[in-house]
């Protein structure tokens, strides 16, 4: 009996058996090749074969080539029938004419019939474009032949529709042909404009027609599904709209009258209806967006025209402002879809950002206005505040009601930012309800897909309940306030398409990079909303005085309060952004308000005096503390010059006054080791202006320089400001040298000593601890210090006690050295000592070289280098042992 084994070991063995034949194989072709080698005899390597060249490919397509011969082909022939009607027309009879123009007319459109049933798409539309245009020719045609004595724009406007209608129809009956749709809607740009133009119709009749021809283009883009006709319609819309919503915007600014008003408003209004409408149909999501912008801002635009023109001049831009935020309060209330939500926000917030970018020179003229009272200090207060901060910089016209225009926008502000919060009250990210009922979380949005004439729109809306948005022709019900949508497929045929899939995290939208951007921007929302009102408050604060005219204390005790008004909320607020930003903007109001105060002396002296107090109390705060205490010490030091100022004393005195504010700094930088660098920064810096005011009286500069270098050898006893002890030295030796240079003492050695001593001191000091640091390190500082310009003295005076003294230390110092085997006071005390003794020797010299005959220094010369080049290898290795020697010295 046959054993037959299981298929798995079969098929086993069957490829075992095969790798064994392709083995074999392999081993009897190799061998073959072998004996063919052994019977041939070598040849001559062939060639290399030349690389195979690619077929070169065809620069365009065949169907370019015959789009671009049918195109030309069309307009030569076009051309040929303008020429035959414009310039061979006076050949032919009335009867002829007639003929001639509509045989060819029937004919070109005749033919794109035939030509479709054989499948020549192509040649059929350029027949077609042919035919449209002998129906223009035709046109023309009949004005010039038997309707000559209508106006010519009239007739225009009429045949445009005639055109419009007539090619509608005939692209409708001919079949798949883009040409005459196109064409159709082409001419369909016309018929409203011209008759405007022909009935003499003013600005507003002929801006209507431009937007009613827009208004016509939209719908035809949103209701129609055929591509091409859509971005013609898409174009006429742009078109048309371009010129239609300028127009109406620079009528609404220019209307005088109660009626010019309300044609105007009702341009702006039609506009902003027609955009709307474009937003809440389009189906993309940008396109959406930015419609209903478009639509919110010609809102606001006809809105505001009508206060502008009720109201006086400068309630202008308030009016406009009241409209943006009535704007915003709608997009909050009113149930919207998501992109025609966030546009109507987005025109709500340009409009805001406008107004407040109206005020923003007021603000800078009332911070940087007083900038002028520097060159006319206590010149004399001015009656009114404005006054004082228009010195410098003139203050704009008709700006009474600016204040009002941040504050309104610092509270919509804040109402924005209690929407934002409320959304995300419940789990942090607004809810959203899905197609199918499902909640999830996710930005408010509506979401649908196009896919041509079989569309499947899928809508998803917030918690406040939206109607279904979609393409058109689509059925749409929902429930305003409840969150819940159905939306029907368009097209009698069209299926329903997939439902998003759904992962382990949920639905598939809930990762839309739109949500999570949305979700994100709620979440921020509150924070940046609670900036920009306490800064649009703080502008508004700021220009109230210079804007309403107070008098000039009454001005000032204003801005004294908002410092201290925005002081306080720094203190209160606990985000530590908000608290720098609050404390920003108080160092700005106290810096203005310390430049207007500069009109007067009693003012100056009580706005330092409260702003360094006011500093002084906020600096308790923990997390204000070195910027306050930074202001007050600044607030201080202003203060001690204004006094000094006030009691008239020499600037040198008043820098005497000025070193209190250095040595508080010291002290409260011990205290409060958390605030001490930008402490002793301020501190630093009235110490560079005490010296400053003192530079003009060298005694009173001396002692100014010892009392900082008294502060700095205070600050130094602190562990971690050491080095502030190398300052003080400094300081101390600056005043003695100024002390010196007052008492009219020339000797260097009365500069330089006060720096050998100390300096040979700690090099002592500095050997006994590290005996391995080097003699140059620690004594060779001090002692050039003291040599070298003695030295130079020395050679300049021609008196021998100097010489004497100098040659004397230099002496000593070298056998100190030798004793102590030390390089730098050896060397350098030997190097003065023969220099010194090169400068008493010089005079005889010179005398000596005189008396000698002339032949004797190049004699004298040889014989040195003659004996030099005998022991030139002797002098060497002795020149090698005293660098040796002089090595192994410290």
């Amino acid at each position: 009996m046959t054993h037959v084994p299981p298929p798995r070991e079969e098929l086993r063995i069957l490829d075992a058996e095969l790798w064994q034949l392709d083995a074999r194989r392999a081993q009897l072709l190799a061998r073959r090749a072998h004996l063919i080698r052994l019977l041939h005899p070598a040849l001559p390597p062939a060639p290399p074969a030349a690389p195979p060249t690619a077929p070169r490919r065809p620069e365009t397509t065949a169907p370019r080539v015959q789009n671009v011969l049918l195109v030309l082909g069309g307009i030569l022939l076009t051309v040929a029938a303008i020429a035959f009607t414009l310039v061979s027309w006076g050949d032919m009879g009335i009867v002829g004419r007639s003929l001639v123009l509509a045989t060819v007319t029937m004919a070109a459109l005749a033919a794109p019939v035939f030509l479709l049933k054989r499948g020549l798409r192509s040649t059929a539309e350029t027949v077609t474009g042919l035919g449209l245009a002998l129906t223009v020719l035709d046109a023309y045609a009949l004005h010039e032949a038997a309707l000559n004595t209508v106006d010519g724009t009239a007739y225009a406007a009429v045949a445009a529709a005639v055109l419009a209608g007539t090619w509608w129809a005939y692209g409708r009956q001919v079949g798949p042909l883009r040409l005459p749709l196109v064409a159709a809607l082409a001419a369909a740009q016309f018929p409203l404009v011209l008759g405007a133009v022909a009935a003499d119709a003013g600005p507003h009749t002929t801006t209507a027609a431009l937007l009613l021809t827009a208004a016509f283009d939209t719908v035809v883009a949103l209701r129609t599904s055929t591509k091409h006709l859509r971005v013609a319609a898409s174009v006429g819309v742009y078109g048309a709209g371009g010129w239609g919503v300028p127009a109406a915007c620079v009528l609404s600014w220019e209307a005088v009258g109660p009626g010019a008003v309300a044609r105007s408003a009702a341009l702006l209004a039609f506009a902003a209806a027609v955009a709307l409408y474009a937003a809440w149909r389009v189906p993309q999501r940008g396109l959406a967006t930015g419609a209903a912008a478009t639509g919110g801002l010609l809102l606001v635009a006809a809105l505001g025209g009508v206060l502008r023109a009720s109201l006086p001049g400068l309630w202008t831009v308030p009016g406009y402002l009241a409209c943006g935020i009535m704007l915003l309060f709608a997009a909050l209330r009113v149930p919207l879809p998501g992109p025609v939500r966030r546009g109507a926000l987005g025109a709500s917030a340009a409009v805001q950002g406008l107004a407040v970018m109206w005020t923003l020179p007021l603000v800078l003229v009332a911070l940087l206005g007083p900038v002028g009272w520097t060159g006319q200090v206590w010149a004399g207060a001015p009656s009114h505040l404005r006054d004082a901060v228009t010195v410098w910089a003139p203050w704009p016209a008709d700006a009474a009601s600016a204040p009002l225009v941040p504050a309104a926008v610092a509270v919509a502000t804040v109402l924005l930012a209690g929407a934002a919060r409320a959304a995300t009250a419940d789990t942090g990210t607004p809810r959203v309800r899905t197609a199918d009922g499902a909640s999830a979380s996710g930005a408010a949005d509506t979401a649908t897909t196009d896919t041509g004439p079989t569309t499947t729109a899928a809508t998803s809306t917030t918690d406040t309940g939206t109607p279904g948005t979609g393409t058109p022709g689509a059925a749409t019900s929902g429930t305003p306030g409840t969150g819940t949508t159905a939306t029907a497929p368009t097209g009698p045929t069209a299926p329903t398409g997939p439902t998003a899939p759904t992962g382990p995290a949920g639905p598939a939208h809930a990762t839309d990079p739109t949500a999570a951007a949305t979700t994100a921007w709620r979440d921020q929302a509150p924070a940046v909303a609670v900036h920009a009102a306490l800064v649009l408050a703080w502008a508004s604060a700021l220009i109230i005085p210079a804007a309403w005219q107070p008098p000039y204390t009454v001005g000032l005790a204003a801005q004294g309060a908002t410092a201290a008004a925005v002081l306080a909320a720094a203190v209160s607020v606990r985000r530590p952004h908000l608290t720098l930003t609050a404390v920003l903007l108080s160092l700005l109001t106290a810096g203005s308000l310390v430049l207007l105060s500069l009109a007067s002396r009693p003012a100056t002296l009580t706005v330092l005096a409260v702003l360094t107090a006011v500093f002084a109390v906020a600096a308790g705060h923990r997390r204000l503390t070195a910027v306050c205490a930074s202001a007050s010490l600044a607030g201080a030091a202003g203060l001690a010059c204004a006094v000094g100022a006030a009691a008239e004393w020499p600037p040198a005195h008043t820098a005497l006054l000025v070193l209190t504010v250095p040595a508080a700094a010291a002290l409260l930088a011990a205290r409060v080791p958390r605030a001490a660098v930008p402490v002793e920064a301020t501190g630093a810096c009235a110490a560079f202006l005490a010296v400053g005011l003192a530079v003009t009286d060298p005694p009173v500069l001396a002692l100014v320089l010892a009392l900082c270098a008294v502060i700095a050898a205070g600050t130094a006893v602190r562990a971690d400001r050491r080095q502030a002890g190398y300052v003080a030295a400094a300081l101390f030796l600056l005043a003695t040298w100024v002390r010196l240079g007052s008492w009219g003492v020339s000797t260097p050695e009365a500069y330089t000593l006060p720096v050998t001593v100390p300096a040979l001191a700690v090099g002592f000091l500095r050997r006994r601890r590290d005996p391995r640091a080097s003699s140059w390190s620690a004594y060779g500082p001090g002692l050039s210090a003291t040599l070298v310009p003695s030295l130079l003295a020395a050679w300049a005076d021609a008196d021998w006690q100097r010489p004497l003294l100098l040659g004397t230390a230099a002496l000593a110092v070298t056998l100190l050295g030798a004793r102590h085997r030390l390089q730098a006071p050896l060397v350098l005390g030997g190097g003065v000592l023969v220099l010194d003794a090169l400068h008493d020797l010089a005079p005889y010299l010179v005398q000596l070289a005189g008396v000698l005959p002339r032949w004797l220094p190049p004699a004298l010369a040889g014989l040195l280098l003659l004996v030099v080049g005998a022991t030139y290898e002797q002098r060497i290795r002795d020149a090698r042992r005293a660098r040796e020697a002089l090595g192994r010295m410290g």
